[in-house]
């Protein structure tokens, strides 16, 4: 018998993944318009969030359902602690501080681990094939608008997963051969809906930040612009 969960969650969270993209700072990224500390936050909320997410997982892998998604492959701690020594420098921990959203993200986490841990699909799911499906592209664009030549990409490597399309391919039938009721499903595709939400809120956070750091750079690059102004052109009349 099999759940087609992963058919359920693809088709109920089309609406909420397009929102998603459609988040000004998401949009930015996509367009290479990526500032460094702005960044750097973000990765700092995943530090926690993923975190929380691998813990709770952990504590469940031998759960009759959620073991069958249990792959330490795709753990992401490790690599963000990579990341946020490259951004932060060694002593990243005393400064890395978890933003409002982030926060909710992580209590909404470690609730449902407590008392319905099944939905943790959801939030796995939405997390790990996001970062597998979108990744290499994501490490390009901020390889490129903030010149990284030598790290701070670490989160978007699975170095234990040298075929990507396989191992999506093989979470998916996982997830189908979960034995599930209608109901159960229903209320996973909720809380993957409830993860695109809350990760549109943390991007909503850091567009000021954004939106101020655009306004340096924009600033910043219009004088140092040598191009001769009315003025000049004037007193040259």
């Amino acid at each position: 018998m099999s759940s087609n969960l992963s058919s359920k969650l693809r088709v109920g969270t089309k609406k909420a993944h397009t929102m998603a993209e459609n988040v000004g700072f998401v949009k930015c990224f996509l367009k290479g318009v990526v500032e460094k500390s702005s960044y750097r936050k973000l990765v700092g909320n995943f530090y926690f969030i993923y975190s929380a997410m691998e813990e709770e997982l952990d504590k469940h892998q031998n759960h009759p359902i959620l073991s069958k998604i249990h792959f330490k492959e795709l753990y992401r701690k490790q690599t963000l602690e990579q990341d946020l020594a490259f951004y932060y420098g060694a002593n990243w921990r005393e400064q890395v501080q978890l933003s409002s959203a982030g926060d909710a993200y992580v209590k909404r986490i470690r609730e449902i681990s407590e008392k319905e841990p099944e939905l943790l699909i959801a939030h796995s799911y939405t997390r790990y094939l996001g970062d597998l499906s979108g990744g290499q592209i994501l490490k390009g664009i901020a390889q490129t608008a903030m010149n990284l030549t030598d790290g701070g990409t670490a989160f978007y490597e699975f170095a234990d997963i040298p075929d990507e399309k396989a191992f999506k391919v093989n979470y998916r039938a996982a997830l189908d051969e979960m034995l599930l009721d209608e109901a159960t499903c229903d209320r996973i595709v909720e809380e993957a809906n409830e993860a695109f939400g809350v990760n549109m809120k943390m991007f909503q956070e850091l567009e000021g930040n954004l939106i101020k750091a655009i306004g340096v750079m924009l600033y910043n690059s219009l004088i140092r612009r040598r191009t001769r102004g009315s003025t000049e052109l004037a007193t040259a009349e």
